[in-house]
């Protein structure tokens, strides 16, 4: 039978499926709201927002319209040495929403996703002190259980144990420290004065990692001890950006800011790829010269695409009104109520919400690479629910165009996984 699924089998390698194993390719043919449509005649809720990129749901009017405007415009240009509106624009937004958060910075540089929007700032904090003449300090601190990306300065300050463990040969130097361990942050510091460029974390929650939370009072102690040791710190809110814990960034709930700031996944409303990375005027300055070698030498065919930045500037502005912000905070309360259903449950280890995002983590033992998961994911999807555990952790981060009700079912559907599956 020549279905879609059949066709791919032939002819695509999906990311992170083992082809050996895998055979589940659930076959999309259209996608409207919180909705997938199948090419079966069904539908199915994404309770994950495609990998937490769709924000608004799927296939939104307004950023389409937006999208098909600028289309007919200007579709692209290169953005060495020329600019158009969106992306001048888009900057103009991202950085009055953040200085209004009280975060010194001033400029923004655009990539293509996640894991680039990461290996800038490395590159920005590697090259910073080399531009001021500060010989030494050649490695990085992180967190362990973090994710950053799968490019190679991304992969070095992931987990070494995670998905990268059969590349760490290529990677540079990092240490790591176990998320709320002030102590052996303090260590690391006084051991090797002088060694470190930045410090990189997922601003209270690891997505990855089964969306594992940590103390915020820790990190804010953990950003002030690099500031004081002259190291430079580096928020990564490719997940946790645009509402997804409550408030428009993560930072802003330690009442500080990274000196840069990376942001992705929903910043389209998940339509095209585009990502940021920002810098305050410290970090800038140091770039600013005569000479091009301290130039920031890095850059992407499509960086600021206008078509791009154009969703951005619709996703934006849906974001931040009040419909949308109403059905955030019902999102937020609903997941609250919902996951604290689990707390005692006899197969329930754990239970962690933050904001949108909700997780159950169950005590039975198991990996990424499950042969258990994609049976669980198939019959949630007989549900009419697109769940993907993260290991032992099932979870929800739902588009913000959802009832309270989509909501309950969620939950309930992963009720009823845990009970039958674990």
């Amino acid at each position: 039978m020549n279905t879609l699924s059949n066709r791919d089998a032939q002819v695509v390698w999906h990311p992170y499926s083992q082809p050996g194993r895998d055979k589940m390719v659930l076959p999309v043919l259209s996608a409207q709201g919180a909705y997938l449509h199948l090419e079966d005649g069904s539908k199915v809720l994404d309770a994950i927002s495609s990998w937490w990129v769709n924000i608004h749901g799927h296939s939104h009017p307004k950023i389409a319209a937006a999208i098909a405007e600028q289309a007919a415009k200007l579709e692209h240009v290169i953005f060495s040495g020329f600019t158009h509106e969106p992306a001048v624009r888009l900057a103009e937004i991202l950085l009055e929403a953040t200085q209004s958060r009280g975060a010194p910075y001033r400029k923004v540089f655009y990539s293509d996703n996640g894991s680039t929007a990461v290996e800038v700032a490395l590159k920005m904090a590697y090259q910073y002190f080399q531009n001021r003449k500060v010989q030494g300090r050649e490695r990085f601190i992180a967190l362990r259980g973090s994710y950053h990306g799968d490019t190679l300065g991304a992969m070095a300050v992931g987990d070494p144990e995670g998905f990268h463990s059969r590349f760490k040969r290529l990677l540079p130097a990092v240490d790591f420290i176990e998320p709320g361990d002030i102590v052996a942050l303090e260590s690391l510091l006084q051991k090797n004065p002088g060694q470190y460029a930045a410090f990189i974390f997922e601003p209270l929650i690891q997505g990855a990692e089964g969306m594992k939370t940590y103390s915020p009072v820790f990190l804010k102690s953990a950003m002030a001890l690099c500031r004081d040791n002259e190291v430079l710190t580096i928020g990564d809110e490719v997940f946790t950006g645009f509402y997804r814990t409550g408030t428009r960034f993560a930072f802003e709930q330690l009442g500080m800011a990274p000196d840069l700031l990376c942001i992705s996944k929903g910043i389209t409303g998940g339509f095209l790829p585009l990502s940021a990375t920002l810098a305050t005027g410290q970090v800038f300055e140091a770039f600013v010269s005569s000479e091009m070698r301290d130039a920031f030498l890095h850059g992407h065919s499509y960086t600021a695409n206008p078509i791009a930045c154009a969703a951005a500037l619709a996703s934006w502005e849906i974001l931040n009104s009040e419909e949308c912000q109403k059905t955030i905070r019902t999102i937020c309360e609903t997941t609250k109520e919902c996951v604290s259903q689990f707390e005692g449950h006899p197969k329930v280890k754990s239970v962690r919400t933050v904001g949108t995002i909700g997780a159950v983590e169950v005590h039975q033992k198991d990996t990424y690479y499950s042969v258990a998961k994609e049976k669980i994911i198939a019959a949630a999807v007989r549900e009419g629910v697109l769940l993907r555990p993260l290991g032992n952790v099932l979870y929800s981060v739902p588009p913000y165009c959802v009832t309270r009700q989509e909501v309950q079912k969620i939950y309930k559907t992963l009720g009823d996984l845990i009970h039958e599956y674990f």
